[in-house]
């Protein structure tokens, strides 16, 4: 199976497929699958632009609306994460994953799916330990501060990726594993990007929670973007135990390398997108501590046992299948004549997925308007967000550190 991994999207749906449609026809290919490693923008009308986190005079509705329209249709399955600059309010309609368009696969805040037998598993947003603890309290249509918070990791959607025991073959995150410059070549990253020395001496370059996963996970690859750039780094889990290959790239932009290709074994098929029966047993025991308000989750509350969960949701899935809920649009998209509303939407693939578990629909219970959690988390002063750099022709090979006896 080859699958394309591309780094920050940032809305160029059109010139990223039209690259890989390129490829395929040039070196007589097939791709099967793409993944994206965050800053996907799937931006659907006006509306959504102001949920994008970034500078007004950056605010393009750019091509991913012609694919919730239906005007065009993804050529390869996508599946992407989000980042630091995203549409939040439709994400927050997927929370738990769905499809975003059709064809084109969001994994939720964390999540777990199969494509064909290939394992794939992700966290968005990116890592601010000041928020970490909190619940995701942030409600569209978001505030100024709202808006650049609700993409921040919390411990929550952490803690749940740290149950998953069954093997991953793939994982991706939108910013980098803490650490993870002792494992490639850093020498070569500073010289490209000199800024970046002082965070990997102080060792503040990356994330706690995804360096955490990386260890309990030990995929087969990770795939990284966010600092827009290329890095290579292999990661020997103890001694004798397995590699995880990591790769983070550049965002798609011309002459930058956003863009690899990778061969993973994989059954014959089919080659589709499949719940994952384990994660959506994680998803069903860790609902009822679902933190809502600022407040930290009490995993100290859990009642149901996760064996008792697996079985639970495998009769279910072998009565109903493992096809993701079907697409539904649930606001008009750019160039309609329809009015699009403020607030939260129910994405009926959401409502769906939760009535399979036979779990209650929260996501739009109300936060209080002043959080004591909040004003305390906050109290040390405004919050260093990041700011971003953001079609490319560079499709080149997977450079990873030499191994003895490695596959590239």
């Amino acid at each position: 199976m080859k699958i394309a991994i591309e780094g920050c999207m940032h809305g160029d749906l059109d010139n990223v497929y039209a690259t890989l449609l390129h490829l395929q026809e040039a070196e007589k290919t097939k791709i099967d699958l793409l993944i994206c490693c965050g800053d996907f923008q799937a931006v659907r009308n006006e509306k959504d632009l102001e949920s994008l986190s970034v500078p007004p005079k950056y605010r393009s509705m750019n091509s991913f609306w012609k694919y919730y329209s239906g005007e065009k249709v993804a050529p390869f399955p996508t599946i992407f994460i989000g980042g630091n600059h995203e549409a939040s309010n439709y994400l927050w309609e997927l929370y738990h994953g769905g499809w975003a368009a059709p064809h084109i696969y969001y994994l939720g805040f964390a999540g777990v799916v199969n494509f064909g037998s290939v394992r794939i598993g992700g966290l968005s947003g990116i890592y601010k330990s000041r928020d970490y603890h909190l619940g995701h309290f942030e409600r569209p249509p978001y505030n100024n501060s709202d808006v650049k918070s609700v993409y921040h990791v919390r411990e929550y959607d952490v803690h749940k990726l740290m149950q998953v025991e069954e093997p991953i073959d793939i994982f991706i995150s939108h910013d980098w594993p803490l650490g993870i410059t002792d494992h490639g070549n850093w020498k070569d990253l500073v010289c490209d990007k000199p800024h970046f020395e002082k965070e990997i001496q102080d060792r503040t370059l990356g994330s706690k929670p995804a360096a955490e996963l990386l260890e309990k996970l030990k995929p087969s690859y990770w795939f990284s973007a966010h600092l827009h750039c290329k890095f290579a780094a292999l990661v020997q889990h103890e001694d004798g135990g397995p590699v995880t290959k990591f790769l983070a790239l550049d965002k798609c932009i011309p002459r930058r390398k956003f863009l690899q290709i990778i061969e993973v074994e994989s059954d014959p098929g089919p080659h589709e997108i499949q719940y994952d029966e384990e994660w959506l047993a994680i998803t069903r025991r860790f609902h009822s501590v679902f933190p809502l308000t600022a407040k930290r989750a009490n995993f100290g509350c859990l009642q149901l046992d996760m064996e008792e969960c697996r079985r639970w949701v495998r009769s279910k899935l072998q009565s109903r299948g493992t096809k993701p809920f079907e697409f539904v649009r649930t606001v008009p998209c750019h160039n309609s004549s329809e009015t699009v509303a403020n607030g939260h939407n129910r994405n009926p693939q959401t409502e769906a997925l939760l009535q399979f578990l036979e779990l209650p629909y929260i996501l739009d219970e109300n936060e209080p308007a002043h959080s004591p959690a909040l004003s305390i988390s906050r109290a040390a002063g405004p919050i260093d967000y990041d700011s971003e750099d953001g079609p490319v022709e560079d499709v080149d090979e997977i450079e990873l550190p030499e191994e003895d006896d490695e596959e590239s």
